[in-house]
């Protein structure tokens, strides 16, 4: 699945934030900022770990402020085992 958080979220340790919910419920793939203040990423994992890890970075960090996350569903990535956050 891929996401696009949007709000104040660069700056505020949101990717790590991200990595670390991610590794907590098990989901890989990856996240980074964009030039347009906003951070996506690729995540998978299974329906229920899914929801959570969503859930998580729709509040993001208590520095963040998170107005939306966009979600679009893409194909699954074969051979991802960690979650990463990519510069």
């Amino acid at each position: 699945m891929y996401f696009e958080v949007h709000g104040f979220v660069q700056g505020v340790g949101y990717r790590y934030f991200a990595r670390k919910k991610a590794q907590e419920y098990g989901v890989t793939g990856w996240c980074r900022n964009t030039a347009n203040d906003t951070v996506e990423g690729e995540a998978q994992g299974s329906e229920d770990v899914m929801q959570k890890f969503f859930e998580a970075i729709g509040k993001g960090p208590s520095s963040a402020d998170v107005t939306k996350v966009v979600k679009e569903a893409r194909d699954v990535v074969e051979g991802e085992s960690t979650f990463q956050v990519r510069r």
